[in-house]
């Protein structure tokens, strides 16, 4: 048993049995008796807005510009993403359109930001308190007092009685969501079924492989075991595209809209370790196939291929696809397996495909029929 070993006043010296040998023992606890005593809170100090009502007014004329100044942002968003479009694909375009939308959401959220911060700090109730921790209960005389707290929250605040901050704030924090609102609308044709687009690409009956980006054709002796190719139609070009129809452009009307759907990931694998589906027979070439490189859970590019183990893996939110067996999925958020291009060689010995891929690429969300 423990016992008291020494107290004279000033500590106290309890030592446990079974350790050492007179005196104090091994593992001795000291309980001093003058411990630290807590010192209280420090004198409050009173800001120069709760002493001067000239400042506490300046204070609120700042905190309510800065709410109306989030709310010009965020209509400065939505106008820019008005008056400067980028379906004509023109870089300049796109390049003002991303720094005047990306601009007024920044400023929106910034003034919104710095604005409820110098609220808090320069008129909000400013005093020391202490909050008694006791168990949690939900009686009648727990429920009116944390109504009471609401209410005096809201008289330390002045949210009901600084009409222009309260009424500026519910303006900002209205405005704000409206640019995200307004992009929403470039994010899918208005006029289009986006499954047949998506069912349909560049690819047809004879057109080249070809490496991305400079649009070189591949020959199958170009391609060795364990290679890996980023591809692209070799009609997938400036002048080709611009006299081709819109069913020649797989549905696209700009040429990035034409390459995000069309590019596909070439691998070479032995013979032996390809596991072909009975219909597909006859889609791959001596060892090489070919598949959409657009992952069918988000859209991200799979990219990431792993030689020894014939996986593709998206690093987006890491789906993984064996390119062995049908790039079938193994592991992730994907539900379905990357779509095959058919593919085999011309006369001259280059990859071509055999005709356009036999389901839409993509998210299988625009797989579903409406």
């Amino acid at each position: 048993m423990a016992e008291e070993a020494q107290n004279n006043g000033e500590h106290a010296v309890v030592a446990a049995d079974g350790h050492g040998s007179g005196g104090a023992a091994v593992g001795t606890a000291v309980i001093s008796s003058d411990a630290v005593q807590n010192p209280g809170l420090p004198p409050h100090r009173k800001r120069v807005t709760d002493l001067d009502p000239k400042k506490a007014k300046r204070a609120e004329r700042i905190v309510y510009t800065l709410f109306y100044v989030s709310i010009a942002g965020s209509l400065g968003a939505v106008l820019a993403y008005m008056f400067f479009p980028i379906e004509t694909g023109d870089l300049l375009a796109i390049r003002m359109h991303t720094m005047f939308v990306g601009l007024g959401m920044a400023l929106a959220l910034l003034a919104v930001g710095i604005g409820a911060v110098h609220w808090g700090k320069a008129l909000m109730a400013d005093h020391e308190s202490i909050d008694i921790r006791h168990d949690v209960a939900s009686d009648a005389p727990t429920r009116e007092a944390s109504a009471e707290v609401f209410k005096l929250a809201d008289e330390e605040s002045g949210f009901s009685r600084r009409s222009l901050v309260r009424n500026s704030l519910i303006g900002a924090l209205i405005a704000f969501p409206l640019p995200g609102i307004t992009l929403l609308r470039g994010l899918a044709p208005q006029d289009r079924d986006a499954v047949q687009l998506l069912h349909h690409t560049m690819w047809a009956e004879g057109v080249r492989l070809a490496r991305d980006p400079s649009g070189v054709p591949i020959k199958a002796s170009d391609v060795t075991i364990g290679s890996a190719f980023h591809v692209i139609p070799e009609t997938l070009n400036h002048e080709d595209f611009e006299k081709m129809t819109l069913e020649e452009r797989g549905g696209s009307t700009h040429l990035l809209d034409a390459k995000a759907k069309a590019i596909v990931l070439l691998m070479r694998l032995d013979q032996k370790d390809l596991k072909e589906l009975p219909e597909r027979e006859g889609w791959s070439y001596d060892g090489i196939v070919a598949y959409s490189k657009v992952c069918t859970h988000v859209g991200c590019p799979v990219a990431l291929y792993e030689q020894h183990t014939h996986h593709l893996l998206c690093p987006c939110h890491q789906s993984q696809f064996d390119v062995a067996e049908h790039a079938k999925v193994i592991f992730g958020p994907a539900k379905r397996p990357l779509p095959q291009l058919p593919i085999t060689v011309d006369d001259e010995g280059y990859l071509v495909a055999q005709s356009d891929f036999h389901e839409p690429v993509g998210p299988s969300f625009w797989e579903r029929l409406k």
